[in-house]
């Protein structure tokens, strides 16, 4: 008995295959992303020239989980009345912060950053020394003309349960599609 393999039913198992593969990659992807990654829209232009208005990124949800925010993340935070923020970290728990003459200070000593983000012409509540509890963050906007930020009343210090993760990838516009590095 001589077996063959007809030329029609080999193209429709590989078909079939493909789409077989197609499917599982897709459903890894799924759950990768909203197992452990949240998406959040960019309302306002308080991040630019890093993030503008409607942009939407993708949020790392686990890594708080095995580490501390470090200065200059840029991450994801519950306000009070439940909305999602997106700020970058300037201040760590335990520090001093203050803002003078227009720039940053953190325990004192002015904070140098890169694109000028110790320069702050505003200094809201932190034209006096702010010191930050052991579960707390003070975070700016990059935008610091536009933003509402640590240095107001409605805001004021972010508890580190508030968190919700480290921003690291913009998904929309998809031509500006990129990792976004604090």
């Amino acid at each position: 008995m001589d077996f063959y393999i007809n030329e029609e039913t080999a193209w429709f198992r590989r078909g079939v295959r493909w789409v077989v593969n197609v499917v599982v990659v897709l459903a890894c992807a799924w759950f990768a992303v909203y197992g452990f990654c949240g998406q959040v829209r960019i309302l306002g232009n308080s991040m630019q020239p890093v993030l503008d208005g409607e942009d939407v990124v993708l949020v790392n949800r686990l890594a708080y989980d095995v580490a501390k925010p470090e200065r200059f993340d840029i991450v994801v935070f519950e306000k009070e009345d439940g909305t999602k923020n997106v700020k970058r970290v300037i201040g760590l728990p335990g520090e001093t912060v203050e803002i003078r003459g227009g720039f940053l200070f953190i325990n004192g000593e002015i904070l140098y950053a890169e694109n000028d983000l110790e320069q702050v012409s505003l200094a809201g509540r932190a034209e006096h020394p702010i010191v930050l509890g052991e579960d707390e963050y003070f975070l700016l906007g990059d935008n610091r003309d536009s933003s509402e930020d640590s240095r107001f009343p409605n805001i004021g210090n972010v508890k580190e349960d508030k968190i919700l993760g480290k921003v690291w990838l913009r998904i929309f516009p998809i031509l500006k599609l990129d990792l976004i590095r604090s």
